[in-house]
Order: C-alpha cells, then structure tokens, then sequence
C-alpha cells in the first residue's frame, strides 16, 4: 500500500485537524427498520390479526377527520387495539361531509349540528330559521278525560 493513501486515510478518522485524538468508536446509525420490527413483533405478541378489504378510514378529532385510503388494518378484539397504517390525510369535516354522512354517530351529529350553524353565519343573504325545540310529549299516548272515549274525540274533531 502506498504511504501517502495510507496517511489519508489516517487523517480521515481524525475528530478535529492534526494532533487531535482520534475516535474511540465508529457513530452507527439506527434505521427505521428497527422501529418498525419491534412494532410488529409488539403486535404478534398481542394477537392481532389482519382485516381485509377495508376501502377507507376516517379518524374524527373535532372538526377535522383523518383520513386514510386504502390502508392495512389489524385488530385485536381482546386487548382493545387496532391498528391502522397508511398514508393518512387531514381535511376539515365540511370538506368530505356529503361522503361521510353514513358513517357519521350519535357522538359526531351534534358537531354536524354547530357546522349547520356555522354556515348559516356565513351565509348573510340567506333568512335564518330558529331550530324546531323537539318535544318528548310525542312519545307518550296522552290521558283521556274521564267520561270521553278515543271515539268521541275523533267525532269533535271531524265535526270542526
């Protein structure tokens, strides 16, 4: 080998200029790939098992969805977990809203409800309406009046 390579190659693994200590040992760098096999080991140890033909996920944090497209499910029912990998997307619920009305529960109307609302703001041209107050009476079969029959009410009610 010649000398002149062989001192390049010396100075290479030099931290600072000549005379300066040299390093005690090679930096390694992690990759990602470590991560991701200690989550998939993680996972196969909590039994999850893979969900096919899901098309889309959508993730609902106030009023903005996360969404996925086409991405890989697995879940574990026992252990209450389940996992979604892909590329999400973040949009505001009034963007996707027309395809996602199905999807909607009982938790997510009442922001469906304050976003009717805003955009009855927004909208200065348009009248507003006051929002019908819903009754619990409706459900109940109202009491009769002593003496009067279902018969007789129909009765007076067809006569006016």
């Amino acid at each position: 080998m010649d000398r002149e390579k062989l001192m390049k190659m010396a100075g290479a693994v030099r931290t600072g200029g000549k005379g300066s200590v040299r390093r005690k040992k090679k930096a390694v760098h992690k990759t990602t790939t470590t991560d991701d096999k200690r989550l998939q080991s993680t996972l196969k140890r909590i039994g999850v098992n893979s969900i096919p033909a899901i098309e889309e996920v959508n993730i609902f944090k106030d009023d903005v969805v996360i969404q996925f497209i086409n991405p890989k499910v697995q879940a574990s029912i026992a252990a209450n977990t389940w996992v979604v990998s892909g590329s999400p997307q973040t949009k505001k619920l009034q963007d996707i809203l027309p395809g996602i009305i199905n999807q909607l529960g009982p938790d997510n109307l009442d922001n469906l409800r304050l976003l009717a609302e805003q955009f009855k703001k927004r909208a200065p041209g348009m009248p507003v309406q006051e929002p019908i107050p819903e009754e619990d009476d409706d459900d109940e079969v109202p009491n009769l009046v002593e003496g009067e029959t279902f018969e007789a009410a129909a009765a007076e009610e067809a006569k006016s």
